[in-house]
């Protein structure tokens, strides 16, 4: 079993998200330790990128801090590589747009990610119909595919029954953000998509409490937690504290 197989064997799995470079490259090293080490399974890691289209505006101002910190494709690898030797073993999840690894050199960029410790990707504007090169270029390391309501019956048949390591089900339209409950539709959603696949589904997109982890983890292999793991996290006088009941609290909720 590889890493993500093995988060899977506890269902259902918290993952959250957080950004490399914030507020500072040291401090978001702390923190994602401190996350992998007090409850989530596998952590979504953050490549920052001036133009994040998917994103809402608290995880786009940290990444923006991110970049004028000084936050690089190069020394995201090295701090995932950092956190490697530091102990964690969950799976780590690089999340980012393709511009940077495009500018990076695509074989470079999965190389390194590699050797570095990475487990896959997730690419928001690389849709998978167009994602050929970057597939034959990654090799055994799983490109997450992502699904929305609004995709057709025919494109969630063809994204998931080809999906590999699990499936990142945006939960609304829209951009990254909290909101105030979990869409009444979410449960068939969810059901659409497993018509045509095994792999695991996680939901994200939404999710901002431990309340709303825990309804939605009754339907879902996995929950992601972004924008509230980014604020909490970022707006704490000691965010690696913060991390650590961040991540406590989410466990519990879904346990």
């Amino acid at each position: 079993m590889n890493r993500i197989e093995s988060a899977f064997a506890n269902e259902p799995i918290f993952m959250p998200y957080f950004p490399l470079g914030y507020p500072d490259l040291d401090t978001s090293i702390d923190v994602i330790e401190a996350l992998a080490k007090n409850g989530a399974d596998l952590i979504e890691t953050g490549l920052s990128f001036s133009d994040p289209l998917a994103d809402g505006p608290v995880i786009q101002q940290a990444t923006q801090v991110a970049l004028e910190k000084g936050i690089t494709v190069k020394k995201s690898l090295e701090a995932v590589k950092e956190i490697r030797k530091r102990g964690v073993d969950i799976p780590l999840i690089l999340m980012g747009y393709y511009n940077p690894m495009l500018a990076y050199g695509l074989e470079k960029f999965v190389r390194d990610a590699n050797e570095a410790g990475a487990d896959g990707f997730i690419i928001p504007d690389l849709p998978m119909e167009e994602s050929g090169e970057f597939r034959s270029v990654a090799g055994e390391l799983p490109l997450i595919p992502m699904l929305a309501p609004t995709s057709s019956n025919e494109r969630m048949e063809m994204i998931a029954r080809n999906a590999k390591g699990f499936i990142y089900l945006v939960s609304v339209t829209g951009v990254t953000g909290e909101r105030k409950s979990v869409s009444e539709s979410l449960g068939g959603l969810i059901q659409r998509v497993r018509e045509h696949t095994s792999a695991p589904v996680c939901v994200g997109f939404g999710i901002g409490t431990p309340e709303q982890a825990r309804q939605v983890g009754k339907l879902a292999d996995g929950v992601i937690v972004g924008t509230a793991c980014v604020r909490t996290i970022g707006t704490s006088q000691k965010p690696v504290e913060a991390a650590k009941r961040f991540a406590a609290e989410f466990r519990s909720a879904l346990r």
